[in-house]
């Protein structure tokens, strides 16, 4: 199999590391196309083949994967029509399986995607949405994502709230971390020292919700003594309201991407 990514960003460079590691696909299997020289040495080193021309990249390849903002992919879309019998697959936020569909025109098969930015440390979360393209295809995308993390199937109407929660999260996370460090660094902690303890702990708690099946909050309540410091500060964070501040937060993100 051989695959084309058309950009060559973080994303396509988190995947296209999966992909490797993993020994799914060769490095002489990938072409990469992208307009800035400089990201395209770095694919270059790595026996990646590249090019700034999107169809020369699209030509040689079976999977085509649109790594791009939504408004770019909006513009090229339509130059990818005259390779319609091909699979195509796009990580761009706010464009619809039926536009990357109608844009390519034919009989083209489209598979929309959300991943996020941890897959570039193998540990992302891609929601592949359920679409017509056959099961092969879809098999296929799982295949690829599955090298960066884990992968989910649903129906694309979930999309917005699945970018408003996996999408942005890591954000959402990396404030968390920088806010307990700083919460350290006030109480006399050293700032790596600060960074370290917060960023495990949300490691740990994360892994311990997946491996566990329980609810967080009775996790949550295991680690609340009567009386204890850790109540305390569950109850100034809550006389924070961080619970609505997450879920507006989460709302909004959505809202965002319904009208992208």
């Amino acid at each position: 199999m051989k695959l084309a990514f058309i950009g060559g960003g973080n994303m396509a460079s988190a995947i296209i590391n999966g992909i490797i590691s993993s020994g799914f696909i060769t490095p002489a299997d990938i072409t990469v196309s992208d307009s800035m020289p400089e990201k395209l040495s770095a694919f270059s080193e790595k026996g990646i083949n590249i090019t700034s021309d999107n169809l020369l990249a699209a030509d040689s390849a079976d999977v085509i994967i649109f790594a791009v903002k939504p408004n770019i992919l909006r513009e090229i879309l339509s130059d990818f029509s005259i390779f319609n019998n091909k699979l195509f697959i796009s990580i761009a936020a706010g464009v619809s399986v039926a536009e990357l569909k109608k844009g390519i025109g034919g009989k083209s098969k489209a598979i929309r995607v959300m991943p996020n930015t941890p897959a570039l440390v193998g540990e992302g979360m891609t929601v592949i949405c359920q679409s017509n393209a056959g099961e092969k295809n879809m098999d296929i995308a799982v295949k690829i994502f599955g090298t960066v993390g884990k992968t989910l199937i649903l129906d694309e109407k979930y999309i917005d709230a699945v970018t408003a929660v996996s999408g942005s999260g890591p954000a959402y996370i990396y404030m968390v971390i920088e806010a307990m460090a700083d919460g350290g660094v006030l109480c006399g902690l050293p700032r790596d020292v600060a960074y370290m303890l917060a960023a495990q702990t949300v490691l740990g708690s994360a892994k311990t919700v997946l491996q566990s099946g329980e609810h967080p909050g009775v996790l949550k309540d295991r680690v609340c003594s009567p009386g204890g410091t850790t109540i305390e500060a569950v109850y100034s964070l809550e006389q924070s309201d961080i619970r609505g501040a997450f879920i507006e937060a989460v709302k909004k993100c959505a809202d965002k991407s319904k009208s992208m």
